[in-house]
C-alpha cells in the first residue's frame, strides 16, 4: 500500500498539471503561436530526455546491481521492449500530429479532435509509467533520496504537462467547441497517466525483482516519444535555434531538479 499511496500522489500531481493547462480556455480562445509551441515541445523533449537518464535507467541499472544482476542486461533490454511497445501503439492508434497536420497510424475517419487527444495520449503513456515507478522503487526501499528524486521528476513532467494540456484544449475551443467541454477532453488527454502509472506500481509491487526492467521500459517509451514526436515538431520552419534552445533548457532543468534534489 506504501507504494501505491506515494505514487498516487506523484501521479496525480501530474495530471493535475495537465488540467491546469488545459483550464487555459477560461482565459483564452485563441491557440499560441506556433514558435511559442516550439518552444513548450523542445522543453518537454528536454525535460523527458533527462529524466530517462538520471530517473530510469540509472537507477534501473543501480537495481539490477544491487540483486546482483548486470546492470546493462535489465537496462538494455526492458529499454528495447519500451521503444518496441510505443512502436506498436504508435502503428496501431490513428493520431494527429499537431504543428504538422499530419495523421500517423493507420487510416482513420475519425475527426481531428479525436485524434489530437489520441496523439497527447500516447504521449502521456510513459510519463505515468516513469513517476509511478519512481516513487514505488523510493517506497520499497524506504530511501529519502529515492524520494526526492522521484519529486523531482513528477515537478518536472508535471511543469511540461502544463504546454501539453493547453496543445489540446485551445485548438478545440478555437474550432467554436464550448469552452467547458474543451476543458474536459483536455483533461480526458491526461487521464492514462494515473491509470498507466498505477498499473506499473501494481506490476512491481507484485513481481519486485521485475523493477529494474520497468523502469528502463519506461526510459525507452519516453525516449522514443521524445525522438518520434517532440524534437521533429520542436524543429519546423527554417531556423531552429529556438527549438534547439529550449530543449537544452528542459534537459538543464531536470537534471538540475534531480541532483539538486535526489
Amino acid at each position: 500500500m506504501q507504494p501505491l499511496l506515494f505514487a498516487s500522489g506523484g501521479i496525480g500531481f501530474i495530471f493535475a498539471m495537465t488540467s491546469l493547462g488545459a483550464a487555459s480556455v477560461f482565459f483564452f480562445r485563441r491557440a499560441a503561436p506556433e514558435k511559442f509551441q516550439q518552444i513548450c515541445l523542445g522543453f518537454a523533449a528536454g525535460v523527458m530526455t533527462a529524466a530517462c537518464v538520471w530517473s530510469l535507467l540509472l537507477p534501473a541499472i543501480e537495481e539490477a546491481e544491487s540483486r546482483g544482476l548486470p546492470g546493462w542486461i535489465p537496462a538494455s533490454c526492458g529499454f528495447a521492449l519500451g521503444v518496441l511497445f510505443l512502436l506498436g501503439l504508435d502503428r496501431i492508434i490513428p493520431h494527429l500530429h499537431p504543428l504538422t497536420g499530419t495523421i500517423g497510424g493507420p487510416a482513420s475517419s475519425s475527426k481531428r479532435t479525436t485524434l489530437l487527444i489520441f496523439a497527447v495520449t500516447l504521449h502521456n503513456i510513459p510519463e505515468g509509467m516513469a513517476v509511478g515507478l519512481a516513487f514505488a522503487l523510493a517506497a520499497q526501499h524506504n530511501d529519502p533520496a529515492l524520494r526526492a528524486a522521484a519529486i523531482a521528476l513528477a515537478a518536472g513532467i508535471g511543469i511540461q504537462n502544463v504546454p501539453e494540456g493547453a496543445a489540446i484544449s485551445l485548438p478545440l475551443r478555437q474550432e467554436g467547441m464550448p469552452a467547458g467541454r474543451a476543458f474536459w477532453l483536455g483533461c480526458l488527454s491526461g487521464a492514462v497517466e494515473p491509470v498507466f502509472g498505477l498499473l506499473a506500481v501494481l506490476l512491481a509491487a507484485w513481481i519486485a525483482p521485475a523493477m529494474p526492467w520497468l523502469l528502463s521500459f519506461a526510459a525507452g517509451a519516453m525516449l522514443y516519444v521524445v525522438m518520434e514526436e517532440l524534437v521533429p515538431e520542436a524543429h519546423l520552419g527554417r531556423r531552429s535555434h529556438a527549438g534547439t534552445l529550449s530543449v537544452m533548457a528542459g534537459f538543464l532543468v531536470m537534471m538540475v531538479l534531480d541532483v539538486a534534489l535526489g
